[in-house]
This record gives C-alpha cells, structure tokens and sequence, in this order.
C-alpha cells in the first residue's frame, strides 16, 4: 500500500482538526452529527475518530438511550485528562488553573501576593504549582501547554510583554521564561482579548458576530473586539485598550483623576476604598457594594457608572456591536441597575447604533480570563491534532 501523498495528508489533518473543535468547542457529540456537520461518511468520521482516540485526545461513549430512531451513534467526547494550564497574574493575586480539553475547570488556586511580581517570580510560581498538581490530583494527566492571560501590551509575533504598567513589565519575555520554568509550550496574550473569545466561544456573545467586551480588573479597564465572528488584535496585538481612551466627563465635580483617562475614573480601587476594603476578590466586592447602603458608596457607583455609559457611547458609535459584554468589576458597576446603564449608554450614542444593542453581563464570571487564556494554550492541539502530541507526565 503506497504512502498518501502530501495532498491527502493535508485534507486529513484538516478534517482531524475539524472534529477536534467541534468535539471541543460543543462538547460530547454523537458520530452522526459529526457527520451531519462535516459532510464526512461515516466511515471516514469512524476511522479520524479512531485516530484522535488513539492519540488520546477523545474518548468514545455510548450513545445516548434516549435516541430511540434509527441506529444508535456513539458519543465522542474530549478527553477530560488533557489539561492547559492557564494563568492570570495580577497586582493583587496570580490565579492559576488546569482546564481541560472537556472545557472542565479541574482545579482553581488564587494565590495573594502582597507586592508586584516579577515576571521570573511568576515563572517560578507556575512551575511551581503544576509540579505540585502533577503530584497530587493532576497525576498521571497529559498537561499539553501554559497560556497565561496578562493585564498589558502584548505583542503578537512572539508574545513579548512589551508593557504591563501595573504590574511595572517592560518588554517582559514572559513565554520564553515559562516555557523554561516547566519545560511546556507557552502562550501569553492580553487578559481582556482572551476574556472575549472566551465569552464569545462560551459565554454572553456565544454566536454573536459583532461584540465589544470590556473587563475590568485589579490592573485596570481592557477590551476586546470581536468582528465577523473573527478576534480583532491590531497591527501589532494591541487592540482593545479602552481604559487608556479619556472619557468625556461633564461636570468637574464628577472627576477624580484630573485629566486621567478612563480607568483612572472608573477604578476598581476606588470601589474598594469606598466599602473600606484592601483588597477582595470580584464575589467578595460586588457582595460589600450590594449589602452597603452608605451614600458616598452609592454616589460613587453613580458616579462610576455615568462615566461608564459616555465610553461605552462613544464604543457604540465607532464600532456598532451587536452586543457589549461587561466584565469583572464593570459587570458589577452594571449590574446595579443594567437598564439605567442601557438607558444612559443609549443618550449619547447614534441612535441607528443603538438598533438591537444589547448590553450583556459577562457570563462566564470569574473564570472568563482562566478559559481564555486556556483557549490560547489549546490552540495549537485544536488546529493539528496528530502533531502536537506532548508526552504524558
């Protein structure tokens, strides 16, 4: 029998990746809607699944007893053992995950720091923790990458960390000392980029085309754009930045920060100030601001939030989403009163814009920035899944 020729090699990684993704962006899917969505005949879907079983990277189940027509299809499933680590370091906490290929969050571990990381402090600290997982719950599971979702300018061609500024990295080469620290393939991307694919892939904007997101975290107010259903990152990986855009503030008693720009207005420190805490998680936040009824609290939600809607206008007006998705410490600004958010969003921008907008809470919660930044370090499994075997350890 002769080799296949390079032609209809290509054809097969293809359709090998093509069931890659649909087994792992849907979950558990039976054979015949393999088939149903490929295209594929069944003999072809039975013989690239034999093969992503064979490399482990999904499992077959048996099908599903409810299906009583016709001839019972065995379930495809992701293998819930092949795990991306996915890391988010912050001024205030470096967060840690393993997430599986199933899309399962395995194990969850925020770690609280009290002063700046270093870029070689938080090397350490992942290689750390996985070394600590593979001895303990993760033994025996094949963790394939590390994709790590920071809050800053993240150029694209190499995943250089040209400026974090509050976390105080410059030109940072983050993903080649992460790779060295724990000997697996890393990724780095901007925190808030990856928190919109992974609400786009799963979440608020799951099947929606046109979407900006917007997150708000411990080192400010970052975005991502989501375009044709298609991630927008800018010439140079840059794009999303709308917490450095100065908003337009109407009354000089209403500002805090001089001429600062809008994530220096609209603060997530501040928020903790006003509840009197030094530090909390997003839960532990948005429990202290629901539960005060102090009026400076109040007055500053308001606050908070009229500046808000004026950026998220001027969002509306450039780049005419489908939907907003509001993120971190934003969805809790909005979710005090969404309609009044909508309402005042809706004030200063183009009315034709405003046709059919949604503004959406982020669904994902917590976990938004540890599943994108997962994504990231699946990628290159997803897209050639024979040839990114990694060796189980």
């Amino acid at each position: 029998m002769t080799d296949p020729s390079p032609a209809a090699e290509g054809v097969r990684q293809r359709n090998l990746a093509r069931l890659m993704r649909l087994v792992h962006l849907d979950g558990p899917v039976s054979r015949a809607a393999l088939t149903e969505a490929t295209g594929l005949n069944r003999s072809t879907i039975a013989d690239l699944v034999a093969e992503l079983a064979r490399e482990g990277l999904v499992e077959e189940r048996a099908p599903d007893p409810s299906r009583r027509v016709g001839r019972p299809s065995p379930v495809v499933a992701a293998a819930p053992r092949v795990i991306a680590a996915a890391v988010n370091p912050e001024v205030d906490a470096v967060t840690l995950a393993a997430i599986g290929l199933d899309r399962e969050i395995v194990l969850r571990e925020r770690i609280d720091v009290d002063h700046l990381v270093t870029p070689e402090e938080t090397a350490a600290i992942i290689a750390e923790r996985i070394a600590a997982w593979r001895e303990g719950g993760l033994s025996g599971a094949r963790i394939v990458a590390v994709g790590l979702a920071v809050p800053g300018l993240v150029r694209a061609a190499d995943g250089l960390v040209r400026d974090a500024p509050h976390l105080h990295w410059t030109d940072a080469p983050v993903r080649d000392l992460v790779t060295a620290a724990t000997g697996l393939p890393t990724v780095v991307g901007n925190d808030a980029s990856l928190g919109a694919v992974a609400e786009h892939l799963y979440g608020a904007a799951r099947g929606i085309d046109h979407v900006v997101y917007l997150n708000g975290g411990a080192s400010g107010i970052g975005g991502g754009l989501i375009v044709h259903g298609m991630p927008v990152a800018g010439a140079g990986g840059y794009a999303g930045e709308f917490g450095q855009n100065r908003p337009g503030i109407a009354s000089n008693a209403d500002r805090r920060a001089g001429d600062g720009v809008l994530e220096d207005e609209v603060s997530r420190a501040r928020l903790l100030a006003a509840v009197r805490l030094s530090a909390a998680d997003e839960p532990t936040l948005a429990a202290a601001l629901a539960a005060s009824d102090q009026p400076d609290v109040r007055d500053e939600l308001t606050r908070q939030r009229g500046i808000l809607a004026t950026a998220l206008a001027n969002a509306v007006n450039v780049l005419n989403p489908s939907v907003v998705v509001l993120g971190g410490f934003l969805a809790t600004l909005a979710e005090h009163d969404l309609d009044g958010l909508t309402a005042a969003v809706g004030a200063q921008a183009m009315t034709a814009n405003m046709e059919g907008l949604d503004i959406r809470i982020a669904s994902l919660a917590e976990d938004r920035l540890l599943i994108g930044a997962a994504e990231a370090a699946f990628e290159r499994l997803l897209a050639d899944p024979s040839g990114a075997s990694t060796p189980t350890s």
